[in-house]
């Protein structure tokens, strides 16, 4: 499932992650937290700046996609571009060969390392994008999209930048500095997508992808770099290195399964169906993963840190792991539950007539983007609790199912088929192997199955709902607005907890409380006269 975005990302793999507000706040070194600060305290601040840092990022990206869409490029640009987007993400799932999260999960200091990584990282990722220049020709030709190739050998300089910066992002995920990374995002936004945008409407169609992508990575590296000197540095030591990569392969590994899962789409519907093909599939995809993106991306941003922390404690990662897979879903169901439902409707709203094509494939795509929420979660809960061979187990199966069922899919029913294959394979297979390699470890079904009912029975209420409101007042967009309006009315009692209910409503009563008496004057003090002076 090709992860791109039809605006140019604010950067590419793991660079784009920002630097703070305030820049100088590490200028002294790697920033400690107040001794009085708990983990809890520590994580709910990171994933507080992390959504504001992915509204923000993912407005501005779907707005620029939508001008794009709208003005500029067409579905053959989107397919093209969506060959050298398949080509990054795979490159970027295991070229700094997993070693970065080390820096994240080892307890000891990351200087004492780091140098070693930055190298290793280096390295691998000039390697692999050397032997992707010259290969370029023969995968654009094999994917069905020999004119690729410049767009492949720009695009994807992106994967050596990455390998230079994932130490210093490593470094700011470890100490849960998302508002730093929320400036280092927002600069890499503007250039990035200000750039696509003005080579797009001079004509320069897929390539002004390509180019708004490498100059966002280029400002993310020295935003990185910035945030936390100091880690730029290489170095080397042969004994750490062994432990590195020892302690990063399979990680790494369970990394490429992951990326070659979420773009063996594109690469069978470009190889089956051709380019324009490929641009309706890519717009599909991107719409949903919306909820990904804007829910599950804000969470993953601390969620494998604070895995980490909690993790010599069994019983905390696991009431960690439940605890937060219920807000998760409460907010990212209804979201997937519209598109479901409303497929046809929403892209004729928001990209045009002209990709009308990208419903039937949206329809299942909604679902499987609810899936890919939870198996985030579950992989990187099975990171840190050291499961990381298990995991590479599941993410190999998925891939070996996934191939033979959007071949036969595309062949059959086109790109409602390759959708069709990706729900039969995760909720068939990989869901059902999660839930086994979850018992291992203590999490039994049962218990994911207590927190995940309200939400699961609340989208059902809005698909159904949804459709008779739609059925009754037409596809206008005042009449989607409605639909979204009344599911979400009917959502909300069934999916939250009464008692979370209460919960939310005193403590907003208390805050306003607070705000109002704290813009009432205290009254003046008043001498008094009979006192000795």
């Amino acid at each position: 499932m090709s992860e791109s975005q039809p605006a140019a990302e604010p950067g590419a793999g793991h660079i784009a992650e920002p630097v703070a507000g305030p820049i100088a706040e590490s200028a002294t070194g790697p920033t400690t937290a107040p001794a009085a600060e708990s983990l809890g305290d520590r994580v709910r601040s990171a994933a507080k700046w992390s959504l504001i840092n992915t509204l923000i990022i993912r407005i501005g990206t779907f707005a620029t996609g939508v001008i794009l869409a709208r003005g500029a490029l067409t579905p053959a640009d989107w397919g093209l571009y969506a060959i050298g987007s398949v080509a990054q993400a795979v490159l970027l799932s295991f070229n700094e060969l997993g070693v970065s999260l080390a820096v994240v999960r080892w307890d000891r200091d990351p200087r004492e390392f780091a140098p070693t990584v930055v190298t290793l990282a280096t390295a691998s990722s000039t390697l692999l994008y050397v032997g992707l220049w010259f290969l370029a020709p023969d995968l654009a030709v094999m994917l069905g999209s020999p004119h690729a190739v410049g767009v492949l050998r720009i695009l994807c300089f992106a994967v050596v930048v990455d390998g230079m910066a994932c130490v210093p992002n490593a470094v700011l995920m470890r100490e849960f500095r998302q508002r730093a990374r929320l400036t280092i995002d927002l600069l890499t936004f503007v250039v990035s997508s200000g750039l696509t945008l003005i080579l797009a409407f001079r004509g320069w169609g897929a390539s002004s992808f390509a180019w708004g992508g490498v100059a966002g990575v280029m400002v993310a590296l020295v935003g990185c770099g910035i945030a936390a000197p100091g880690y730029l540095r290489p170095g080397w030591d042969r004994a750490t290195a062994r432990e590195l990569v020892h302690y990063g392969a399979p990680l790494a590994g369970a990394s490429l399964f992951v990326l070659a899962t979420m773009n063996t789409d594109s690469a069978v519907v470009g190889a089956t169906l051709g380019p324009v093909s490929l641009g309706l599939y890519r717009v599909a995809f991107t719409m949903s993963s919306w909820p990904v993106r804007a829910i599950s991306e804000t969470a993953r941003r601390v969620s494998f840190a604070g895995f980490s922390r909690a993790a010599e404690s069994t019983h905390t990662l696991t009431e960690g792991f439940t605890s937060g897979l219920s807000p998760l879903l409460i907010a990212s169901v209804p979201a997937c539950a519209l598109l479901a439902a409303l497929p046809g409707p929403v892209i004729r709203a928001v990209y045009g007539d002209q990709w009308n094509g990208a419903t039937g494939a949206l329809r299942y795509l909604a679902i499987l983007g609810l899936l890919r929420i939870i198996f985030e979660l579950c992989y990187d809960f099975l990171v840190a609790a050291g499961r990381s061979r298990a995991l590479l187990t599941v993410q190999a199966l998925w891939l070996a199912a996934l191939i033979p069922a959007l071949v036969i899919g595309a062949h059959h029913h086109g790109l409602s088929g390759v959708g069709m294959g990706h729900i039969i394979v995760a909720a068939g297979l990989i869901a059902p192997a999660y839930l086994v390699t979850l018992r291992a470890v203590g999490i039994r079904p049962t218990r994911i199955l207590a927190v995940t009912w309200r939400p699961l029975l609340g989208g059902a209420l809005i698909v159904a709902v949804a459709l008779a409101v739609n059925h009754v007042a037409g596809n206008s967009d005042l009449a989607i607005a409605g639909a979204g309006l009344v599911a979400l009315a009917v959502y909300v009692p069934v999916a939250v907890p009464a008692s979370a209910m209460r919960e939310v409503w005193i403590a907003t009563r208390s805050r306003l409380a607070r705000g109002r008496r704290s813009t009432v004057s205290p009254p003046p003090v008043v001498a008094d006269e009979s006192a000795p002076v």
